[in-house]
């Protein structure tokens, strides 16, 4: 029988509601070398960051459906688990109409591939490249 390998790879959760940019996120962090976990929505979000104590870096796009303010959403995520990393996206926002949480970073979309994993790389510690 095959032997089971320790996880090492680090967990990025990934909130996108937009299911084919939520792919292409998937991709990204995947091929980054990080596990994605895939979120749907900000319930799901919410539920898998209580359950999932190793998650320390979230992708989040702002545009969220109904009404959803995103920005409130992460500053909520960085109150209530202070050692999470985040990733905010939007293609509404511009990021000096931000105000960003601490330990944060914006993207505008269409995002760069490059510009975002070496954000992830960063924020986990990782040396770019």
């Amino acid at each position: 029988m095959g032997q089971s390998q320790p996880i090492t790879r680090l967990p990025v959760l990934i909130v996108e509601d937009e299911p084919v940019l939520r792919i292409d996120a998937i991709d990204m962090v995947e091929r980054a070398g990080f596990e994605a976990v895939e979120a749907m929505g900000v319930d799901d979000a919410i539920a898998i960051l209580e359950r999932r104590i190793d998650i320390r870096i979230v992708y989040m796009d702002l545009d969220m459906p109904r009404g959803v303010k995103g920005i409130e959403i992460a500053a909520a995520i960085r109150n209530r688990w202070p050692p999470i990393e985040i990733v905010l996206t939007a293609a509404s926002f511009a990021a000096e109409d931000l105000d960003l949480p601490v330990r944060s970073e914006f993207y505008a979309k269409p995002i760069r591939h490059a510009e975002v994993i070496a954000a992830m790389r960063r924020m986990a510690g990782h040396v770019p490249g």
